[in-house]
């Protein structure tokens, strides 16, 4: 029998469910919802010095498999590109210095390779870890909390916090350590230290990925932007656009959503519903059917942050991949990525492609500026940053994100839990996204599955 599926948004999430579900059911009608004016979410291309290039994500992790199946699936395997370089530097207030390999999100498996990068005081400090009483975790605890305990601030304040700034906007005494580091957590136990955990799960990963030799990441010639469009095109779903979804309801056969303007709604029936909105919207439209999941949805903020695009004048810069810039520096931004020297397809033109983003969770003040002043401040820092002997750029695009990254602080795995329990207890509907178990494409794929697998 035909049924009409409701997806709620056009992120990531939501156009690889309904993408999914196309393969699974080739007859359904599904419409996605999208309250905003395009596609994408968090996926989004600018045109830049003649190239495509990503102001959302800028890459995917080629080690899991769920982007570059999802990628080849679309007919774009040929597209890959893998990096040309992924060796990127930490700048601290005495310089810059590579950072160091082996390390778990920054936590290190051992204090081979810190001196240099912490002093000699916080390698020692690492070096004795393994000889503290064996470590016990009672719940869920901060990132911080456990590894300044364990490992000492300059482990955190110089490794951790510019990885987990990078990938959440977030703050490691604030985050979960569940949550944003499960593989190393899962570990704790049996290796009873930080540097063990450390030194088992980057071991087990190599196991399960089979070639460590492999590209850890990679994008999409045409930019990871490109993907929304793409699967638009292969789910045949049709996507309305300014068009919020604000109530949603049972009914004796399935679903009812009330759609639209507030003050003129049009009523839509489905038989399934995914739910793939921000984890506030989710929350408000969940209230009726499954009010156990609003609490813990509320519980779950955002940070907001801004992504600068800039095309320099073609000129030699010696940073790898690029720089991470932990908040002891005082700088503004938290990250510079070198473009055309990370990617070749982005090589060897007449610019040097850079982006940078600014903006952590309870510090995104530096984001009332206006686009022009926060542009010009973003540039003059990565010209220093970089040691540009041609700092005036050619072009700059400035896309804020705002509310843009999920926050997983700590008890954010028994939020997740409780808010898939209740929405796991209402026949016909489901709920995915990167507030729930990550925040990159992989991890959203990932979920976005998870809920079609629970309809179907």
């Amino acid at each position: 029998m035909t049924r009409r599926l409701v997806v709620v948004g056009a992120g990531i999430t939501g156009l690889a469910a309904a993408f999914e579900w196309r393969r699974r059911r080739p007859d359904d009608e599904i419409v996605v919802l999208e309250a905003g004016e395009r596609i994408g979410g968090k996926l989004h291309r600018v045109e830049l010095a003649g190239h495509w290039y990503d102001t959302g994500p800028e890459a995917v992790l080629a080690r899991v498999p769920e982007a570059v199946k999802l990628i080849e699936d679309l007919g774009l395997g040929d597209r890959l590109v893998a990096p040309a370089t992924t060796q990127a530097s930490v700048v601290l207030p005495d310089g810059r210095h590579p950072l160091p390999a082996g390390t778990v999100l920054g936590v290190p498996a051992s204090a081979d390779g810190l001196d240099g990068f912490l002093s000699p005081d916080g390698v020692a400090r690492v070096r004795a870890e393994g000889e503290l009483p064996p470590l016990r975790l009672d719940g869920d605890v901060a990132v911080g909390t456990v590894l300044r305990e364990r490992l000492g601030d300059e482990v955190v304040d110089r490794l951790v916090e510019p990885l987990l700034g990078g990938v959440y906007a977030g703050r490691a005494d604030e985050l979960s350590l569940a949550a944003t580091m499960p593989a190393l957590t899962a570990q704790l136990p049996a290796a009873g230290s930080v540097l063990g955990a450390a030194a088992a799960s980057r071991d087990a990963g190599v196991r399960s990925r089979g070639d460590a030799d492999g590209p850890v990441f990679a994008t999409v010639r045409d930019g990871i932007g490109a993907l929304p469009e793409a699967l638009v095109a292969a789910s045949g779903a049709e996507v309305r656009l300014r068009t919020p979804a604000h109530g949603l309801r049972r009914t004796a056969t399935g679903f009812e959503l009330s759609i639209g303007p507030v003050a003129a709604p049009e009523l839509l029936t489905a038989d399934a519903v995914i739910v793939t909105a921000p984890a506030p919207k989710a929350a408000r439209l969940l209230a009726q059917v499954a009010p156990g999941a609003v609490e813990p949805l509320q519980g779950i903020p955002y940070a907001s942050m801004a992504v600068v695009a800039m095309a320099f004048p073609a000129q030699d810069v010696d940073a790898g991949s690029g720089l991470l810039v932990p908040p002891v520096t005082g700088r503004l931004v938290k990250g510079v990525t070198v473009s055309s020297s990370k990617w070749p397809h982005l090589a060897g033109g007449d610019a040097v492609l850079v982006r940078s983003s600014v903006g952590r969770f309870r510090d995104e003040a530096e984001l009332q500026r206006s686009d022009d002043d926060l542009t010009a401040a973003v540039v003059a820092d990565v010209a220093d940053l970089l040691d540009l002997e041609r700092p005036a750029p050619l072009e700059t695009r400035l896309v804020r994100w705002g509310g843009g990254l999920p926050q997983y602080l700590v008890g954010h795995p028994a939020r997740v839990a409780a808010i898939r329990s209740a929405v796991a207890d209402v026949p016909g509907l489901a709920i995915a996204g990167a507030a729930f178990e990550g925040v990159g494409v992989p991890a959203c794929i990932r979920d976005a599955h998870r809920a079609v697998d629970a309809l179907l």
